[in-house]
């Protein structure tokens, strides 16, 4: 149920629709109280200050209707300014950052402000009454209406501002990247320590791969979004067996097809399925929340699209690879190995997760494939990987740095022809092996104190 709620919430987050229905909610109740004010209370505003509030009723309905008419159209405009730039985001970069525009809560608080206003005006000028119908003018707020008009006019110049600075490529790749961290430091809060503490389950893992197994088909077919781990070690507790997922979150899952595996389960009937499969919750699209990976891939497809040929933008590519060695170098110092669920020491559940090998192979595999030839950036990667080793001291990850190396090594021996140039990747590549060789900085620096 949890798991459930999470992803309501980040489905209403994500929406274009939550945050304005909520503000149009919000000044639709604050035109009820200043009216009922003004109805309940003579404040004797006109009689003190009759420059601001000495209009008469169809003053008042003229300022109104036309304030009321300006946010409308305003509204249409933002609206459309925000589709151009969604269409731009996709186009120049790619379409997996759409999600972070419509997220955005800028975006969706200017389109808030103009329609509540809009709303507000409405029910204010439903209030209004001539002298023949019993006069009647909410002068506190109509006021409040010409104020939320001045609101929206600054509002409209914040809002150009933003969306001018958000579609720079350097605004979409910092946002990703930030949210990527932000997933690191949820996920992976534990520091790696001095013993690895990779791969200690594998001979446990190995040993029951014998074991006859019952798979519970997917009721759904998509990307595993998320999962409730509480859950899913409550269900094999329950079953008293061990549970093992086939599919981890990121991956793709086709209905009908193992979802999760059991050891000797007994009878499934149809209520554990439907409990195994509320576990977990698949969608047709990727999020960050549980997927570092994911996060990741954003990055990689904006260098991606900036190395193409029709683009050929290598300085976006660059930001890109400086920004993905950010988020590696946050997962070196920590602690990623696949989490076996155990309960008083008996073991529980197997889960799939990610892994240092693999979100390495994610963030510089495509890249470096398609840079062949590109001395900036093979040289940016090198750096980046040089970076990353200063913050690790594990043996297994130090032996994927080098292998990324390598492949480095072989793509530039490949691919470069100027002597120039391969001195200088020459060069690098010297520093970063030496770097692999060296004790991490981090390392030495705790050594020193």
């Amino acid at each position: 149920m949890i798991t459930k709620l999470r992803h309501g919430w980040q489905s209403m987050r994500s929406s274009f629709w939550f945050v304005p229905a909520l503000m149009v909610v919000d000044t639709v109740v604050l035109a009820i109280l200043l009216i009922t004010v003004d109805t309940s209370v003579d404040l004797h505003l006109v009689a003190r200050w009759p420059l601001l509030f000495g209009a008469g009723a169809a003053g008042a309905r003229g300022l109104l209707t036309t304030v009321a008419s300006s946010m409308i159209t305003v509204a249409g405009v933002v609206f459309s300014i925000t589709l151009v730039a969604l269409s731009l985001t996709s186009s120049q970069y790619t379409s997996r950052v759409i999600r972070n525009f419509m997220r955005d809560r800028v975006n969706q608080w200017v389109l808030g402000v103009f329609l509540g206003i809009f709303a507000y005006c409405l029910v204010v000028l439903r209030t209004i009454r001539e002298a023949d119908e019993g006069a009647f003018v909410p002068t506190l707020a109509v006021l409040t209406g010409l104020l939320l008009a001045f609101v929206g006019i600054a509002v409209l110049i914040h809002f150009i501002h933003h969306i001018a600075t958000s579609i720079q490529a350097s605004s979409i790749v910092a946002t990703a990247a930030q949210e990527t961290l932000a997933a690191v430091d949820h996920l992976f809060p534990e520091a790696l320590g001095d013993d690895n503490g990779e791969g200690a389950d594998d001979t446990l893992t190995r040993a029951l791969a014998g074991q006859p197994w019952s798979a519970v088909p997917a009721g759904k077919t998509g990307y595993i979004e998320s999962l409730d781990m509480d859950a899913l070690l409550d269900v094999a507790r329950t079953l008293e067996t061990i549970l093992r997922m086939e599919h981890g979150v990121g991956e793709f899952v086709v209905s009908d097809t193992p979802l999760v595996s059991l050891i000797d389960p007994g009878e499934l009937d149809e209520a554990t399925t439907a409990r195994l499969n509320a576990v977990f919750v698949i969608s047709p699209q990727r999020t960050v929340e549980q997927d570092v990976a994911f996060g990741i891939r954003q990055v990689v497809d904006v260098a991606m699209k900036a190395l193409s040929p029709g683009i050929n933008d290598t300085t976006t590519a660059v930001m890109c690879v400086d920004y993905l060695a950010a988020i590696l170098t946050r997962l070196a110092a920590r602690r990623i190995g696949t989490p076996h669920a155990f309960e008083e020491g008996e073991l529980r559940v197997i889960a799939r997760g990610p892994s240092f090998e693999g979100l390495m192979s994610e963030a510089f595999d495509q890249i470096r494939q398609n840079a062949e030839g590109n001395v900036a950036i093979l040289l940016r990667l090198l750096g980046a990987l040089q970076t990353i080793a200063g913050q690790t001291a594990s043996p297994n990850r130090r032996w994927v740095l080098r292998q990324k190396v390598d492949e480095i090594a072989e793509a530039a021996e490949r691919s470069i022809a100027s002597p120039h140039d391969r001195d200088r990747l020459t060069h690098r590549l010297v520093r970063v092996r030496q770097a692999l060789v060296a004790e991490p900085l981090s390392i030495v620096r705790t050594n020193q104190h």
